[in-house]
């Protein structure tokens, strides 16, 4: 075994899974388990649960899920950065990684990974965070640097939208009133209210209904993604 080897795994380095499926969970942690240099420091199915594990244990990586019951995995993703700063979180999402990965590294997040990718992506991604690298696909790393260049083709209309405005599209397209929001989310209904038509103006929708069955037919089609 190399020096390298041999220090990974004296200290292994300590995850924390986030998702609110168990079967995910479970999964995760039997293939963590088996890296002698890994070991799982705990579990949540939600936000509130995740805050409190990393209060309680000492946590070097966290796999997080975006789709979490009981808050937006970007809001999470920016929570855990402020009140644990050394902390490193790779989001490991269904998610389409186009529409995302962006959004969660530019909330301070190191990597990007689809579910479906597997088993050994997974652990090559957990790696390149640990080592200190952005992990991301060749793809969204090839966008990345187009949009640092300058040189990006027409940002989509959905990239327009701010982390707060791009959850507010994602609940009208889940079919939640105003106030519903404005309770999920903890805002008033009146910035829920601007948020709409600030949102409106940047995906050009001229009226409330238009902007609905544009929200429903968004939801749905990254449903069926």
């Amino acid at each position: 075994m190399s020096p390298h080897r041999q220090s990974a795994a004296s200290k292994r380095t300590r995850i924390l899974l986030v998702d609110d499926h168990p079967m995910m969970r479970q999964g995760l942690a039997a293939l963590i388990g088996s890296e002698p240099d890994l070991e799982i420091c705990g579990q949540a199915e939600n936000a509130a649960k995740a805050m409190a594990a990393l209060a309680a244990h000492p946590t070097d990586l966290v796999l997080l899920d975006l789709t979490l019951p009981d808050k937006n995995g970007v809001e999470v993703i920016k929570d855990m950065r402020a009140l644990h700063p050394a902390v490193r979180v790779l989001v490991v999402s269904m998610h389409d990684e186009a529409i995302y990965a962006e959004r969660v590294l530019r909330a301070g997040a190191r990597g990007y990974i689809m579910k479906q990718e597997g088993g050994p992506k997974l652990l090559q991604a957990i790696r390149e965070v640990l080592a200190g690298q952005i992990s991301v696909s060749e793809k969204v790393s090839a966008r990345i640097l187009e949009l640092f260049s300058g040189r990006s083709s027409g940002a989509s209309p959905m990239e327009k939208l701010t982390d707060r405005e791009f959850e507010v599209f994602q609940l009208i397209g889940q079919g939640l009133a105003t106030r519903q929001i404005a309770a999920k989310l903890h805002l008033s209904v009146k910035t829920v209210e601007v948020h709409r038509l600030h949102i409106k103006e940047k995906l050009a929708v001229t009226s409330a209904p238009e902007l609905v069955r544009f929200a429903v037919r968004w939801v749905e089609a990254q449903g069926r993604g």
